[in-house]
């Protein structure tokens, strides 16, 4: 059997403008593969020669980009989100912009193979203040708009457990099962995030409701209130129970760090491939 990967997102550098030594870093902590958090202020995916350096880097540190995770806000500064962006947004412009700006980040897959696009279905909770509401009808009309371009890439689109009404495990089932099969020869999965489906109740339930479309998961820690990504066995998650619902259902892909830096990002690191040895013996047994 294949060894499972263990990849990083770059979401752990989100306050900084990503560069080559933060690959280095990942690389040198053992991990294989990144995600790319495409905010603008962290790497400007807008910019040819910026998507050129990046697929030099990651050559460099022998990483190769498991995924891009579509844009959720146009900046973020001092641990703020700015502008947030939403494909499900009721206001036509709102979502037009959110959908323009995560077609050119999926644009990044004509240079750099990219196997999925990690998408928002809405916004979370915590970001909807003042904002138009979400609405079911915009997500789809989005997700058909970015498949178009996605598909002929080869890139999959996996729309992200987080915790708002329309992205539950149930809700987004729904939407691959019956609101999107439509979209022949195309099948839109779903990324299980292991740190929001704790946030929204059971997560061994939502492990197998989403079980036959995971096609991608972010692993992280909290308490069960706030959105934390802390590393795993920081939290409240039982990952013994968690792994073992994983390996039940078949997912054998990439188990992705979606961390924050917690201290120095090197300190969390190691905290991070501490955790992955854990977890490699958890999945071993």
């Amino acid at each position: 059997m294949a060894k499972r990967q263990f990849g990083v997102s770059t979401h752990l550098y989100h306050g900084e403008r990503l560069s080559r030594d933060h690959l280095l870093e990942i690389a040198a902590h053992g991990f294989e593969t990144v995600e790319l958090f495409a905010t603008r202020t962290h790497f400007d995916y807008h910019n040819p020669a910026a998507v050129a350096d990046l697929q030099q880097w990651l050559a460099d540190a022998g990483l190769t980009l498991h995924g891009v995770h579509a844009p959720v806000m146009d900046a973020y500064e001092q641990g703020r989100w700015i502008r947030p962006l939403s494909l499900a947004s009721s206001d036509a412009a709102a979502r037009a912009r959110a959908v323009s700006e995560t077609e050119l980040a999926t644009h990044i897959a004509r240079r750099i193979p990219v196997n999925v696009l990690v998408t928002h279905v809405g916004l979370p909770r915590t970001h909807t203040a003042d904002l138009p509401a979400d609405v079911r009808g915009a997500a789809l009309r989005s997700i058909e708009e970015i498949q178009r371009v996605a598909a002929p890439l080869g890139v999959r689109i996996a729309v992200e457990v987080i915790p708002n009404e329309l992205s539950r495990a149930g809700s987004l089932v729904h939407l691959v099962e019956n609101d999107l099969e439509e979209l022949e020869g195309y099948e839109i999965g779903i990324c299980l995030d292991f740190g929001h489906a704790h946030m929204d109740g059971d997560l061994l339930d939502a492990i197998e409701i989403v079980s036959e479309h995971v096609i991608a998961a972010h692993v992280h820690d909290n308490r069960g209130r706030t959105d934390d990504h802390l590393v795993p066995f920081d939290g409240t998650i039982d990952w013994p129970s968690a792994l073992t619902a994983v390996q039940k259902v078949g997912y054998d892909g990439v188990l992705l760090f979606e961390i924050a830096s917690h201290g120095s990002t090197k300190a969390t690191l190691a905290k991070a491939k501490k955790a992955r040895e854990r977890m490699e013996r958890m999945l071993a047994h």
